[in-house]
This record gives structure tokens, sequence and C-alpha cells, in this order.
């Protein structure tokens, strides 16, 4: 087998198809990578500070689920936001045990200075396709996770979080 891409043949699909996983995977670095140095704070954690900012109120459970991540994530991500002041939580409710969130100042400074999309390139490029598009890239990509054999809980972590884990 050839050692440079560049020499093997564009008759191996499984190259080309590699070749669009990096493409993919690069351009979701590179946008992550952008809103650290433009905003300061970590994909996940813009993603999160912009659903509070559009949901004034929501709680930990509330915003896992529009995350689509584990509520422990969730739990620690707005424990970083909290911790540097970029959101504030109060006690509401009868047993008191909800926290409904709020963007505070500082956290509104950083989502103006943020780089667009806010859910990172990956989810807004997912929700700009057709349902027929999706449905069979889920497919596939379905077929493709089976034969990797691999625990399929690492999809409740987002992205941006498993490519800072890998870069520490």
């Amino acid at each position: 087998m050839p050692e440079n891409p560049a020499q093997i043949p564009e008759n191996e699909q499984p190259m080309r198809v590699l070749r669009q996983f990096r493409i993919v995977f690069n351009a979701v670095k590179s946008h992550f990578r952008q809103v650290e140095r433009e905003a300061g704070v970590g994909g996940a954690q813009l993603w999160a500070l912009s659903v509070i900012e559009r949901n004034p109120g929501i709680g930990a459970t509330g915003l896992a689920r529009e995350l689509d991540i584990h509520q422990s994530t969730a739990s620690n991500l707005v424990r970083g936001l909290v911790e540097r002041g970029y959101v504030t939580g109060s006690r509401e409710g009868a047993d008191r045990r909800t926290v409904a969130l709020q963007v505070q100042p500082a956290g509104l400074a950083i989502l103006e200075r943020a780089p667009m999309p806010f859910a990172g390139v990956l989810p807004d490029a997912l929700a700009s396709l057709d349902p027929a598009t999706l449905a069979q890239l889920e497919d596939n990509l379905g077929r493709l996770i089976a034969r990797l054999d691999v625990d399929e809980e690492a999809g409740q972590l987002p992205l941006s979080q498993q490519l800072q884990a890998q870069q520490a």
C-alpha cells in the first residue's frame, strides 16, 4: 500500500470515505479551536451557554435534553459556567431542588464575541439536511458503529469534550 495518501487510487472507496471522515473531523476541530480562541470557552460550554440564554430558567435536566447529553455531563458544564461567572443558578419550586439557570452579563459577552454556530458546525450541518438524507445517514452510521463494536454511551459526551480530552 502506498505511504502517500495522494497515491491511493481513487477507486478505493474505503479510503475515499475515510478522507471524508477526516474532512468532517477536521472541520469540527477547527471550529472548536476558533471558539476557544475567540470566546475563551470550550465548544460544549458555548453551546450550553447559548441554550441557557435562549431558555432562561432552564435546569440541568432540560439542558441535558437540549444538548442530548448525560445529565451529569450537563451538571459539569453548568458548574464550570457558574464558577466563571457566566451563569447563575437559583433554587426554585416547592422543594427547592430545581436550579433555574440565568446567563449573566459576562456570559452574554462571551456569546457576542463567539463564532457561530453556537451548537457547532456538525450539529448545524446535520440540522440543515433533509429528513430522507438524515435517515439514510443515521442508518449507515448505525451499521458502521455496529462494526466498530464500541460503547454507544460515548454518544452522550459532547464531541468538543472528547477532542479536548484527546489533546490533554
